[in-house]
């Protein structure tokens, strides 16, 4: 799971929004689910009370399975595997297994 953290782009690689590409806005590690902006749309009934006054059908992201999703390097762009190797500074870092950059900020 330390793989895809949230604000990652990913691409979907399995299910009914397969070939889409967003960026992940949650994370649930328990589950081993992730959160993609604008995929995974479903309705959701829901009835009135404090929080939502009216109520009736919302739309919202639902969660995927983690393996359906597979994360973009930022510097080739492409799908990828990731490697992990340690930064000059002693920190663990993600790398693209294609170009062989780093994905994280260090």
């Amino acid at each position: 799971m330390a793989n895809i953290k949230k604000n990652d782009t990913v691409k979907v690689i399995a299910g009914k929004e397969k070939g889409k590409t967003g960026r992940v806005f949650k994370v649930l590690s328990d589950a081993g689910r992730v959160v993609v902006e604008k995929l995974n749309i479903v309705k959701k009934h829901q009835r009135p009370g404090a929080a939502n006054r009216q109520g009736g059908i919302i739309e919202m992201e639902a969660p995927m399975n983690v393996s359906n999703v597979m994360l973009v390097c930022p510097r080739c762009n492409k799908p990828t595997r990731v490697a992990h190797s340690f930064a000059e500074g002693g920190e663990k870092a993600r790398v693209c297994k294609k170009c062989g950059s780093t994905m994280d900020k260090v």
